[in-house]
């Protein structure tokens, strides 16, 4: 059973990173009864058999916002660079957008009794996912399940 540190502490601030089919971020600022901030990073990952998620943790404490940053941004840069120099970093973005859009023209024709033809709304196809994981189709089936 996992304990809940900052069960008593709300957030002051929150924001939610979908980072594939099974993952998301959070990142919650969380004030304590001193007065003081926090922030806890926290990874959701939908467990393989689809019964619950698994939650994982981390507390960062202004004293050290400045290292961690330069830390992350240290190691996230020497992949870029060093390791992975030629791979398409904005690749996920794009397949986001081109979600979004394609959500909001599934939204559209829901509205309409018309339907919004794709050369009102031009969406291209996500690159291919490997075949192992199943097509666009057999993956989404919900928000939640954004694979992107």
């Amino acid at each position: 059973m996992e304990k809940d540190f900052d069960k008593g502490q709300e957030s002051v601030y929150s924001n939610k990173v979908r980072a594939g089919r099974r993952r998301t971020y959070f990142f919650d600022v969380r004030q304590t009864k001193g007065e003081d901030y926090y922030v806890t990073l926290t990874e959701s990952t939908r467990k393989f058999n689809g019964e619950g998620y698994s939650r994982h943790k981390i507390f960062l404490y202004k004293e050290d916002f400045n290292r961690f940053l330069e830390g992350l941004n240290d190691a996230v840069s020497h992949v870029k660079t060093e390791l992975m120099p030629d791979y398409d970093y904005e690749q996920f973005d794009r397949r986001q957008e081109e979600w979004e859009k394609a959500k909001e023209l599934e939204a559209a024709n829901a509205e309409s009794s018309e339907p919004v033809t794709e050369e009102a709304a031009p969406v291209s196809e996500p690159a291919a996912e490997p075949e192992s994981e199943g097509t666009a189709s057999d993956i989404i089936e919900s928000d939640e399940d954004m694979d992107w």
